[in-house]
């Protein structure tokens, strides 16, 4: 490669000239590439005065929407740290491997036998001819096999449907061969086969089916929860169960089912759920003389016997929970845990006398949410209000606790506590007697619903889980280790085998006895390494290695499932040792997820800086000025993908545009006189926007 270098040195001109000279442009494009597939860099190379048009390079280079390259582009193609500092002299450091498309322009082939000098940049000159015969077209380094003359002066037609079914045809085809890519290499059929990085959604849906988390059921976005997934949300139900019986919350069970004239009698409720709602007909092969509803949320079941058994003051506060299912058929693209038509969750319902009452415990709420994100499932959460168009349909306001997935860059609401005001007591006629007496009016009750479903465990599994399967917080695993024998061999005695299986299952019982979850895998048909590749698959937190060493020094290894760490636990520390190193790992877990949130919150104060920040992978929190139509406007704008950059494009998404996720409750400080991000109006707080789930 150094004679290249030297060659391309020698093609220049190293002193100055009184030739006229013509400066010459080198851009670097990106095509869209499925996150599967490696992109093949696309370099132009023009007089300064062309004009090169999108539609056109991607006319001649058979390519989708090239857009201009960003920096990880150069960094990882010619090893250069941004484009700024590019120079087609950078084209040798394109390895072997490496393929990339190379147009010229025809005015620039047309002047290459001219007395012009071609300046690349300020230091770098060159005749047409060392340009073009000496560098882009010469047979020794390679680089004719790439070149194309491009005339950029021509118009591109637009093509024909017939041509557009056909480019379609071919995307799909593209598409097949960019997953076959992101196969990993060496991958056993048992584990996993994708690469987290390169096919996210192939990625998940083999995490939760061979982890052993979920199966798929023959009706379309329902799932089978196996017993992996079932026990994350029994611990997450013990933890929360607890917080509220508390304060004083009782659990209770409504029926599933609802009229339509009670579902349709709070107007603005049933307008919010109108698409999701599922409706039962028929019953047998008789037509029902009402359709009935299956929930899509409990207020309207609820509320008509909170009337009933609501009369007196005496009678407050109601504090009322249901763990369900509820079921919700708006979407055509179910994603397991995110987004499925039947789900787990659990929803409150309370009624208070005061507005002051209701309020406050709405904050609690939230606060146990966090802690269920937090301390359980080791998961960073941002706590703030919805704005006014994102709020529950009929509630006075609502509060949240947002996600952030790190792999594609979208927030996600993780769960959700409202206060109703008195809102659905007026709808109800859920009042009580005035306590200053029967002279003064009835008062209606102010009333509140929180909820948290099973989403949250495809949140946890998306952010912590790795290729090798899943990675699953200690506080929630259905185990949190397993015990492996190790050096048992065909020439182990049978009095051996037996020593080390009696030595590790002493071990097991100990720990059980101090209350870990923990089993043994005492199979000798498998090999540890099989055992060990099998348990990172279903995301065990720890294993706990006994071998003859081992029972000879009076120890065991203990490997963390995150990061592979190893410790040397001594027997007589056991039961101290091993809840010490699964707080470790918990906390290993939760500060590398909170170091990816924090790094990926960026705050801007102008729009030129909202999409390209947005495009790398960021939540954005940003001054706005509060007003609905400007929250519209700035998701239809994030979301026109006209600013230059990239978007890999998730047909699953529901939206590309970035929509307000919360108003925060940790605010930074406005400046006096501070503009919103997208209009000219006063910013009356920073709200954070994103792409999300």
């Amino acid at each position: 490669m150094a004679s290249i270098v030297d060659s391309f040195k020698q093609l220049c001109i190293s002193q100055d000239t009184d030739s006229p000279t013509a400066e010459v442009k080198s851009l670097v494009f990106k095509p869209k590439t499925p996150k599967s597939a490696t992109p093949v860099p696309i370099l132009v190379v023009a007089l300064a005065e062309t004009k090169t048009p999108a539609n056109l390079i991607a006319s001649e280079t058979n390519s989708k929407d090239p857009r201009l390259a960003r920096d990880d582009v150069f960094k990882s193609f010619f090893n250069v740290d941004n484009g700024k500092l590019f120079n087609l002299s950078h084209l040798l450091n394109l390895s072997a491997s490496s393929e990339i498309q190379i147009l010229i322009d025809q005015e620039l082939v047309n002047r290459k036998d001219s007395d012009l000098v071609f300046k690349l940049n300020d230091e770098i000159k060159i005749t047409g001819a060392n340009l073009v015969d000496g560098f882009l077209l010469n047979d020794s380094n390679g680089f004719h096999k790439f070149a194309k003359i491009v005339d950029f002066s021509k118009e591109v037609e637009s093509p024909s449907p017939q041509e557009t079914a056909e480019a379609k045809k071919q995307q799909q085809k593209k598409k097949k061969e960019a997953a076959a890519t992101a196969k990993i290499e060496d991958a056993k059929l048992i584990g996993i086969t994708v690469d987290k990085a390169l096919d996210f959604p192939g990625w998940y849906q083999q995490i939760l089916t061979k982890g052993e988390m979920l199966d798929y059921y023959d009706v379309s976005g329902c799932y089978i929860l196996r017993p992996a997934s079932y026990a994350i949300w029994e611990k997450i139900q013990e933890y929360f169960d607890a917080k509220i019986k508390k304060i004083g919350v009782k659990n209770a069970y409504f029926p599933m089912f609802v009229s339509s004239r009670v579902l349709e009698k709070e107007k603005d409720h049933i307008e919010g759920f109108a698409p999701e709602v599922a409706w039962v007909t028929k019953a047998g092969s008789s037509d029902l003389e009402e359709p009935i509803a299956i929930r899509p949320t409990s207020e309207t079941v609820m509320y008509p016997y909170y009337s009933k058994w609501i009369k007196s003051h005496r009678d407050l506060p109601l504090k009322l929970n249901q763990w369900n299912s509820v079921v919700r058929w708006e979407f055509k693209h179910p994603q397991p845990f995110l987004r499925t038509r039947e789900f787990l969750w659990q929803e409150g319902h309370t009624v208070f006398l005061t507005k002051e009452e209701a309020e406050s415990e709405v904050l609690q709420i939230l606060d146990f949410y966090a802690g269920v994100y937090e301390e359980l499932l080791a998961v960073p959460v941002v706590k703030g209000k919805k704005t006014e168009k994102e709020k529950f349909a009929g509630g006075e306001f609502t509060t949240t606790v947002e996600g952030y997935i790190p792999q594609t860059g979208r927030g996600i609401q993780g769960a959700t506590s409202h206060h109703l005001g008195q809102n659905f007591s007026k709808m109800f006629n859920i009042t009580v007697e005035n306590p200053l007496g029967t002279e003064h009016p009835k008062v209606f009750a102010h009333q509140n619903s929180w909820g948290l479903s099973t989403r949250v465990i495809g949140v946890m599994t998306m952010i912590h889980s790795d290729n090798k399967g899943l990675v699953i917080p200690p506080r929630v695993s259905q185990y949190q280790a397993v015990v492996i024998p190790l050096g048992i061999t065909s020439k182990t005695s049978e009095e051996q085998r037996k020593a080390i299986h009696e030595s590790a299952k002493k071990v097991e019982a100990r720990l059980l006895e101090s209350g870990i979850r923990i089993f043994g895998d005492y199979n000798d048909n498998y090999t540890p390494g099989w055992k060990f590749s099998q348990y990172e698959l279903k995301g065990v937190p720890i294993r706990i290695e006994m071998g003859p060493k081992d029972i000879e020094q009076n120890h065991v290894t203990v490997v963390r499932r995150n990061d592979s760490k190893k410790y040397t636990v001594p027997l007589d520390e056991l039961e101290k040792r091993i809840p010490e190193i699964l707080d470790e790992l918990h906390d290993s877990l939760y500060s590398k997820a909170k170091e990816s949130f924090d790094e990926h919150r960026v705050q801007v104060s102008e729009w030129k800086e909202f999409v390209p920040a947005l495009n790398k992978k960021n939540v954005i929190v940003a001054p706005w000025c509060g007003v609905m139509e400007c929250e519209e406007d700035i998701k239809e704008s994030s979301g026109k993908q006209d600013d230059g950059e990239e978007i890999e494009v998730d047909d699953k998404s529901p939206s590309m545009g970035a929509k307000s996720l919360c108003i925060p409750f940790e605010q930074p400080e406005l400046k006096p006189g501070q503009k919103c991000i997208k209009c000219d109006r006063e910013a009356v707080n920073f709200t954070m926007f994103g792409r999300s789930y």
